[in-house]
């Protein structure tokens, strides 16, 4: 008998029974779910006994235990049986996936080998079509080699013929120096002969009462004047006749001197042609002299062999052989005359050539003058306009910004806080608030909304920033609320470079333009300092002496005075100045600034800036062919953040951050509004910040402000003070920029103003 299918031990799969393989690890697993088998599995052993039973019963006449144990293997039976009937379809049906999923996956193949040829036809098309453009460019450019190297030499060619007319400009000019030196004593003979003409009319006047006799010595007197006039009048003719030839001479000159270069070359080239030509003539007539000596020779020969011709028939076939010797020559004559006469056609030609491109150079060298001469003039009409412009628009400018949504703002928005009308007039120019129900507008210089990139902005400033190139003192700083976007809209994110900042982007265009002006003989000339002030105490953020910036008690451990000079420039003492050459070396000075910088954790800002951050750079540039000299400075700060003492919940050294921020914050706001007043006073003194900025606020610089602004609901109330304070700003007038050409001494600081 056949307990259960196990047996209580580990059994093997049936697909060994029949010879086939498991299925792999990745197939659908056998479920018996729903079927009278159950979770019974059955080997080979159990199917052989299965099979191999037989029926045992202690009475064989005993026909009721037979047909139970009868019943009960016929039972065991058909749930083999039936087993086997599930585990094939389990098998068809798993079969007919894998062949579903074979057939699926030659498709995918031929699909990707079709695609994979395809493409690899329009790469190699591609390949074909760049080998061609990149041949085709490569012939253009040692076309366009040649061609320059051609009006190169023509350039050359034309600057020594100046220098020939300019040295017979000079012996024209000392002849005529010579002609108007003999002028000069021709009118003073003729002054000379009338001051003797009015003696002798008096003295003829007195002795005509006295003597009669001297009447003969009056004639002759009058016959003396009468040649002087005739004299003066003869030297004023040649005076105009050597007038008209100087003139005539100078036309001449111009005219020759500018056909002689022309005239030369076109004979030397000539000259060489006619003497290959020569050559080849002379050649030619030797060739012909000799073959018709030859030829008389052979007439000669020919006339006795004539003589001869009764005596012997071989001379008559030699005669014969003579003359067509002759008729070749004659035959080699004609076809000389013919190459010498193709030889002059193509020396005509070749003239027509030459003329037709010394033509085209000429008209090559004078559009080279002309883009030269353009692009000077649109040089220096670009600067004019440029600062005229800024100077329109107003020195201090204003200009919005709000910062867009972030992944940890609150979520309980009531409502947006800030729309802009699209009028317009005030298209990108206003921004509308709303709070307390009211609502509050505004209209500055420009307004970005939040989904503005980096690079927008800095395309705004850009021409601010060439200012400073131009010699002018720039400053640009950024104002608002923490957490509001100070430190992005200046610096960027670390690491990500479209997102760089406006103090990145600007180095980056002062480094280009640099490269790109040195053609037109500027050589530039950088320092860069960097500072912060915490706590209304300056902070030199490049000194390599940790312990001199080291903070104890709220004070370091050196102390910097900022002073002002008669030029308007600002000097901060000992702070630290470095010479770069490139906006790499900048950028590196500016991580080791960030990493030194102060900054701190409150409510408002994970990573708060608590000092103010002054970036500057002093720019001396020198033009070499004009002599002209530019000096420029450019300020970039970064603001700490205002914010209220019960919202930031800053406690401790974070309360006094927040005092001193706010302190100087509002020393700034006094300034601006001082300035809009026009009063007498402005309170520079009252904090470092606006006593470093003094030259920027109420001097000579273009100044502009970036106000930031944070959309959350919370902050509209800091957002409304900010949006304030800018209009005041943007309502101030200053002094008229002035650009800076003074020379830098060999000790000269870097100045700030």
């Amino acid at each position: 008998m056949i307990g259960t299918p196990n047996n209580g031990r580990l059994r093997l799969a049936f697909s060994l029974v029949n010879g086939s393989q498991d299925l792999g690890p990745e197939s659908t697993p056998v479920s018996h779910a729903g079927s009278e088998c159950g979770a019974i599995e059955f080997t080979r052993e159990d199917v052989e006994a299965l099979v191999s039973e037989k029926m045992k019963s202690k009475n064989k006449f005993n026909y009721k235990e037979r047909c139970e144990n009868m019943m009960e293997y016929i039972k065991r039976l058909r749930l083999c049986i039936r087993w086997f009937q599930e585990l094939e379809g389990e098998y068809a049906f798993e079969q007919e996936k894998l062949r579903s999923a074979l057939e699926l996956t030659e498709r995918r193949c031929y699909e990707m080998e079709m695609a994979l040829k395809n493409k690899d036809e329009e790469m190699n098309l591609i390949i074909l079509e760049l080998r061609n453009s990149l041949a085709s460019l490569q012939e253009q450019l040692v076309k366009e080699e040649s061609e320059k190297k051609a009006a190169m030499d023509s350039l050359v060619k034309e600057k020594e013929a100046r220098d020939s007319i300019e040295r017979t400009k000079a012996s024209l000019s000392e002849e005529l120096d010579k002609v108007r030196a003999e002028l000069d004593s021709a009118n003073q003979r003729i002054a000379s002969i009338n001051d003797m003409y009015k003696l002798l009319q008096e003295y003829n006047s007195s002795l005509q009462i006295y003597n009669s006799k001297l009447q003969t010595d009056v004639t002759a007197a009058h016959e003396t004047i009468k040649r002087g006039e005739k004299e003066r009048l003869a030297a004023v003719e040649n005076l105009h006749n050597l007038r008209g030839e100087h003139k005539s001479l100078q036309d001449q000159l111009t005219s020759s001197i500018a056909s002689q270069d022309g005239v030369m070359k076109q004979k030397d080239a000539l000259l060489n042609e006619v003497a290959c030509l020569r050559m080849e003539l002379h050649q030619i007539k030797d060739d012909r002299d000799q073959y018709q000596q030859q030829a008389q020779s052979l007439a000669v020969e020919a006339s006795k062999y004539k003589e001869l011709a009764t005596n012997s028939s071989g001379l008559e076939e030699k005669c014969l052989s003579q003359g067509n010797q002759i008729q070749i020559l004659h035959d080699q004559l004609a076809v000389a005359e013919r190459k010498l006469q193709m030889s002059d056609t193509f020396a005509l030609e070749k003239r027509k050539e030459f003329e037709e491109q010394k033509e085209i150079i000429e008209e090559l060298h004078k559009c080279l003058e002309d883009a030269e001469f353009k692009l000077i003039e649109g040089e220096k009409l670009r600067k004019k306009l440029h600062n005229t412009i800024l100077e329109l628009k107003g020195n201090i400018r204003v200009f919005c910004r709000v910062r867009p949504q972030l992944a940890d703002d609150s979520s309980s928005n009531h409502g947006k806080v800030f729309s802009y009308p699209t009028v317009m007039e005030y298209l990108d120019r206003s921004i509308d608030m709303a709070h307390n129900g009211q609502k509050h507008s505004f209209i500055f210089d420009k307004v970005f909304m939040p989904d503005v990139s980096q690079e927008e902005v800095f395309v705004e400033i850009s021409q601010l920033v060439q200012s400073a190139l131009d010699g002018y003192k720039v400053c640009i700083f950024a104002y608002g609320q923490t957490g509001s976007g100070k430190t992005y809209t200046m610096m960027g994110k670390p690491g990500q470079p479209d997102e760089k900042g406006l103090i990145p982007r600007s180095l980056e265009q002062i480094f280009q333009t640099i490269q790109a002006l040195q053609h037109q003989g500027w050589r530039y000339e950088m320092q860069v300092s960097m500072l912060e002030i915490y706590n209304e105490t300056i902070r030199d953020l490049l000194s390599t002496n940790r312990d001199s910036s080291r903070f104890e008690n709220g004070v370091t451990g050196k102390q910097y005075i900022i002073k002002h000079n008669a030029n308007g420039n600002t000097q901060v003492s000992d702070l630290t100045i470095v010479d770069v050459q490139s906006s790499r070396e900048v950028s590196f000075l500016l991580d080791r600034a960030a990493q030194s910088r102060s900054v701190g954790r409150t409510q408002m800002n994970e990573q708060s800036s608590r000092s103010h951050f002054v970036f500057t750079m002093r720019i001396t540039g020198v033009n070499e062919s004009t002599e002209q000299q530019v000096q420029g400075v450019l300020n970039l700060i970064d603001l700490a953040g205002s914010e209220r003492l019960s919202k930031s919940g800053s406690t401790g050294d974070r309360l006094k951050e927040t005092q001193a921020i706010n302190k100087s914050l509002s020393s700034l706001a006094d300034v601006i509004f001082a300035l809009a007043k026009k009063e007498d006073h402005v309170p520079f003194r009252n904090s470092k910040l606006t006593y470093l900025l003094q030259p920027c606020l109420g001097g000579d610089s273009k100044t502009l402000m970036f106000v930031n602004l944070s959309p959350e609901p919370s902050s509209a109330g800091e957002s409304l003070c900010s949006l304030r304070f800018a209009a005041r700003v943007n309502a101030c007038e200053i002094g008229t920029p002035r650009r800076q050409l003074n020379i830098r001494t060999s000790n000269s600081r870097l100045s700030y103003g």
